[in-house]
């Protein structure tokens, strides 16, 4: 029979830990490695929507011979190409067609709005709820009041019912 060690962990689990730990400390160094024009071009593209009006992410725009999609994509490129970064080349978008082709709001000013409303009527909906149900448990329901009958004169009722009831 195997013996724990006085901490109470095995050995093997230890040493697990350990590699899993050393494996995420290594994914989350070398997570920006790579990072080439392509796909910068990639993560701007889908922050941005299409102007045809098909409502559909840039790089997702499937329209045959959509008049804009070709265009905007050449635009990213080239400001790619020209070295911009990736807020200058948002907002150069942001100052040709308007805040509208951003496939996010951003989170300043009043756009803020956009962000925290889902949340706030999520929690207000569900206090709501609580209160509501919180009423109706208290609620007594009303007492009915049974009469009290006559045992003579209940005999009576069920003799007349029987020998009306009867062929």
């Amino acid at each position: 029979m195997s013996r724990l060690p006085a901490s109470g962990f095995r050995l093997p689990a230890v040493k697990r830990i350990a590699a899993l730990a050393a494996l995420t400390v290594v994914v989350v160094l070398l997570m920006g490695a790579g990072d080439d024009a392509s796909g910068r071009f990639d993560n701007l593209g889908h922050k941005l929507m299409c102007r045809c009006g098909c409502n559909q992410v840039l790089l997702e725009c499937n329209h045959v011979g959509c008049t804009y999609s070709d265009g905007m994509r050449n635009e990213l490129m080239a400001g790619l190409q020209r070295g911009d970064s990736d807020d200058l080349v948002l907002q150069a978008f942001v100052q040709k067609y308007g805040p509208t082709v951003l496939s996010a709001p951003t989170t300043t000013g009043f756009n803020r709005v956009a962000w925290i409303m889902p949340f706030v009527a999520l929690t207000g909906g569900l206090l709501l709820v609580v209160m509501v149900v919180k009423t109706w448990n208290t609620r007594r329901p009303a007492a009915v009041r049974i009469p009290v009958v006559d045992p003579a004169k209940l005999d009576r009722l069920r003799r007349r019912v029987h020998e009306e009831t009867e062929l």
